[in-house]
């Protein structure tokens, strides 16, 4: 690909980007002042200078239109790198760094929590007003989840089902949900990042803890 074919590309990805962050906005201020239920898309492509076409060629819905960034794809680029990072390992065989690498993943992804500190209050109070939303921003749904799995999965040469996997996938992710509850609590004044670690290292300190496996009770399998 050429410069000038390159610097259309990202022309054009940043009038999308500025597209999509003015629905958002729109849809955030009018849930905060009316309520989910109080305004109609037709309201949103009208503020926007929009037309209903393109609106949900951005969003399938109001509820995706509020969250925005929140529900972002995960960049491509940062999946790669990810699946990368075990390259070295031989496939089958869990990375010595995958944990290590897991943590940095989980702290590009929170970048997506990162926003101004008038989103970060807009988003709060467009919680307050609808608290249904908050479910939407935490809880990662199953077929992200099994998106998760499968990355894991290419980086590591294993089955999407595997136990370490699978425990990644839920550990990191109920990490990330009590995480985000407490960034968006109210009056919390504590960057998403700092909650995220704090809640990793606490994990972690856990389960270094010394462990004698329970011997099974005689006449049980």
């Amino acid at each position: 690909m050429n410069d000038s074919a390159e610097n259309e590309g990202g022309l054009r990805e940043r009038k999308r980007a500025a597209t999509r962050a003015s629905i958002t906005g729109v849809a955030r201020k009018l849930t905060a002042e009316r309520g989910l239920n109080g305004y109609t898309v037709e309201e949103v492509c009208e503020l926007a200078e929009i037309s209903r076409r393109t609106f949900f060629n951005y969003f399938p819905t109001k509820e995706d239109a509020i969250l925005g960034h929140v529900d972002d794809e995960i960049p491509r680029d940062v999946i790669e790198g990810f699946i990368a990072g075990g390259a070295s390992s031989p496939s089958g065989e869990i990375s010595a760094t995958l944990f290590q690498d897991l943590i940095g993943l989980s702290l590009k992804l929170s970048e997506n929590m990162a926003a101004s500190e008038e989103e970060t209050r807009q988003l709060i109070g467009v919680i307050k007003k609808e608290p249904q939303l908050m479910l939407r921003i935490i809880g990662a749904t199953e077929e992200r989840e099994a998106e998760f799995a499968r990355v894991l999965a290419a980086r590591e040469g294993v089955s999407p089902d595997h136990p370490v996997v699978q425990m990644a996938v839920a550990l990191l992710g109920n990490i990330a949900r009590k995480s985000s509850m407490a960034y968006f609590s109210e009056g919390n004044t504590r960057p998403y990042q700092e909650l995220l670690l704090e809640n990793i290292a606490a994990a972690r300190q856990l389960f270094s803890q010394h462990f004698d496996e329970p011997v099974p009770a005689e006449g049980h399998s």
